[in-house]
């Protein structure tokens, strides 16, 4: 049996789509009700709270394997406003662990975040990339990158004291369908895809962009990074790893895509005042490709036009109201 921690979740939905088909048991599981997980499967589902250590005995219970997805996060609106929500996340990932040892767990797989590496080494626009080393000297993301450090280093100290084997990724801005695009958990891709499907189908001619544009991201699409943490896994690397695309694009080169993919030009506001994060993220796939072969390679194009595809469907839902 595998335990899909956080399978409610956008990252944790594909996840388990992929595993079951393969023809692996999983046990999905989640805090949220069944009715707002964002993908529901013909599997083991359990709804519980992953903060308490009982639940945590619970979900990996008869398990070979644990994947922790789990969190409470979103873009960058919502983890700068929620630091503290953020921090708790540690309970998650420090109860699973335990939890993981007790039930004789195979191995076990953390999600970490791109939010770790240094912000002295992300202020400018024309990074290169981040390679693993520049975690540290320390000095991530307030709130959420210090809690996705810290947990890093349980998982590599639980590898050192217990016998557990772990494994870390960490993941650069996933994006794709059957995630959040409103509500204000909502990255970067799935907001503007919302902003534009959204003038679309209102007929208004300008969208909002946070920041002025200029700031530079690598976005990954969502079944590269299933694949990329499926083949991490089963593999011997047993330190944090980059799995993030390294197509480099300023936020204005974004917001141009999708308006290729809803065929539409649009005037554009710039809120520079909003939270926009750091300057410059992309992602180093040197060690990645050495070790495994492998790194995402499906275009941004590409990607967002299915994004937006799904994104404007749900929007003319919500626009007639179901």
């Amino acid at each position: 049996m595998i335990a899909v921690c956080g399978a409610g979740g956008f990252i944790g939905g594909w996840l388990t789509a992929r595993l079951l088909s393969m023809g692996l048991p999983v046990r999905a599981v989640d805090i949220k009700p069944f009715a707002d997980w964002d993908q529901l499967h013909d599997c083991e589902k359990v709804q519980l709270d992953l903060q308490k250590a009982g639940a945590c005995e619970v979900a990996v219970r008869g398990c070979s394997e644990v994947y922790n997805l789990a969190a409470n996060m979103g873009g960058i609106g919502f983890i700068e406003s929620n630091k503290a929500a953020c921090m708790l996340n540690v309970l998650i990932n420090t109860h699973l662990l335990m939890a993981a040892v007790k039930a004789g767990v195979e191995r076990f797989f953390f999600s970490s975040s791109a939010c770790v590496y240094s912000a002295s080494k992300q202020a400018d626009p024309d990074i290169a990339g981040l390679h693993e080393d520049d975690a540290y000297p320390a000095s991530p993301e307030d709130g959420y990158g210090w809690e996705k450090l810290f947990s890093e280093r349980m998982c590599r100290h639980f590898a050192e004291d217990y016998g557990l084997e772990t494994r870390v990724a960490r993941y650069h801005n996933i994006y794709g369908p059957h995630g959040a695009y409103r509500g204000g958990r909502e990255k970067a891709p799935a907001a503007i895809c919302r902003k534009i499907a959204e003038a679309v189908q209102t007929k208004a001619d300008e969208i909002e962009i946070w920041g002025d544009g200029t700031a530079t991201r690598s976005f990954t699409w969502i079944e590269d990074c299933v694949s990329g943490t499926i083949r991490l896994m089963g593999s011997p690397v047993k330190f944090p790893i980059n799995i993030g695309s390294s197509e480099k694009v300023t936020v204005n080169q974004l917001v141009d895509l999708v308006e290729d993919s809803a065929q539409r030009k649009f005037k554009r506001r710039y809120l520079l005042g909003a939270p926009v994060g750091v300057g410059g993220r992309n992602s180093d796939n040197s060690i990645i490709l050495s070790l495994l072969g492998w790194e995402p390679l499906t275009r941004l194009c590409d990607g967002i036009d299915l994004t937006y595809l799904w994104i404007f469907q749900q929007v003319q839902a919500d626009l007639a109201g179901r």
